[in-house]
């Protein structure tokens, strides 16, 4: 897709952060951009926002969790702009912690914001995308996490679920005219840390959040002094923005857990060693 302009994008978490990075580089570039968030009063900010910028942008609130509003999403999104080219599934929830503190609810919520939302946004838009045989592309937001494991296992969890989505879905909708990204950042400066603001009255009191201690609390430290120093929202927006464009397959935001992730591809590599040349048994 070398030319947004003139294209309709579909973003949810357009709020803030990430989400509001992306919609504004879209905007910037000419494409009509619907904002879909969960937090009404952010929404709408954003939304003044961008026009305030003569941007082509409206707005829709929805839990992208409930499948059902993000239908609704879907059908407002048409019912406006009458066709969508770009999806942007970033919406994203952290939390669920270690082992020993898991809960059923935040398996459910963090699992439900960050795979299941992104799953059916593909089932949702990915026709829509189609049926009107102008090409299009998807970009979901995974993480550094979705590479790389360790900490909060739920949300590591989901987004290797989304790395490994997009890369399928890469292979197989190419043919229909459809790119697919992943978009794996490292630390940005988004609220992430502060996702509980948005749970659901469903799950009210069902996550129990265990106060940090001993090693898990330096943990949580450095996380949460990694996110303040993290990258700007609109240099990763920029960067999606190319990453669309050029049809990248894995858009990053910074080398530094480059030799991390070089680390696990060479225990991977071991692995296929430590076997080669034996006979498997029959």
């Amino acid at each position: 897709m070398k030319d947004i302009a003139g294209k309709t994008a579909f973003v949810t978490g357009a709020a803030s952060g990430i989400g509001l990075g992306i919609a504004t580089a879209l905007s910037q570039a000419g494409a009509k951009v619907m904002l879909c968030d969960i937090e009404e009063e952010a929404l709408r900010k954003a939304r003044a926002q961008l026009e305030a910028t003569n941007a082509d942008v409206d707005a829709v609130r929805a839990d992208v969790s409930l499948k059902a509003e993000l239908k609704a999403a879907a059908d407002a999104t048409l019912a406006r702009y009458g066709k969508v080219h770009i999806l942007v599934n970033n919406a994203g929830v952290g939390g669920g912690g270690p082992y020993g503190t898991w809960t059923d609810a935040a398996w459910d919520w963090t699992m439900g914001v960050n795979l299941d939302a992104v799953i059916w946004g593909v089932e949702i838009f990915g026709p829509l995308i189609e049926s009107h045989g102008e090409g299009g592309h998807i970009v979901s937001t995974a993480s550094i996490a979705g590479l790389i494991s360790g900490g909060s296992m739920p949300y590591n969890v989901s987004k290797y679920g989304v790395v490994a989505l997009s890369e399928g879905l890469r292979i197989e909708l190419a043919p229909r005219g459809i790119g697919v990204s992943v978009l794996c950042p490292s630390f940005v400066r988004t609220r992430i840390l502060t996702s509980q603001r948005n749970l659901p009255e469903r799950l009210a009191g069902k996550l129990v959040p265990t106060p940090p201690s001993g090693p898990l609390a330096e943990r949580f430290k450095a996380v949460r002094e990694g996110v303040e120093r993290g990258a700007d929202p609109r240099y990763v927006g920029e960067l999606v923005r190319e990453g669309i464009e050029n049809d990248w397959p894995y858009i990053f935001t910074d080398t530094e857990f480059e030799h991390h992730i070089e680390a696990r591809f060479a225990a991977i590599k071991q692995g296929f060693d430590r076997i080669r040349g034996r006979t498997p048994a029959r």
